[in-house]
């Protein structure tokens, strides 16, 4: 008996990290950032993080995370993206 419940205990151990990593990967890309100028709300996903690329491309831009440019940039970045939507800049996920 004590053999199977150490069994169970180890693959259960073991299986956790792969049963759990999709909760996780979910709740790390929920961002949202509240744009002042337009005084509305952003949520960052796939779309947002293809459409900064091309702003960073357009800007002459190094990457670095949205997170760590500075409020100002952030700024200019939600003045262009409200006038460059999915559609213009031909963003499409699959």
């Amino acid at each position: 008996m004590t053999r199977i419940f150490r069994t169970t205990v180890l693959a259960s151990a073991l299986m956790a990290p792969i049963a759990l990593t999709p909760i996780f990967s979910l709740r790390a890309e929920e961002h949202r950032y509240h744009d002042a100028s337009h005084n509305d709300e952003h949520e960052w996903n796939e779309h947002e993080n293809k459409a900064y690329r091309i702003w960073l491309k357009d800007n002459h831009r190094k990457y670095k995370s949205f997170d760590a440019i500075r409020e100002e940039e952030r700024q200019s970045y939600w003045r262009w993206r409200h006038d460059h939507d999915d559609a213009r800049l031909k963003i499409v996920i699959k």
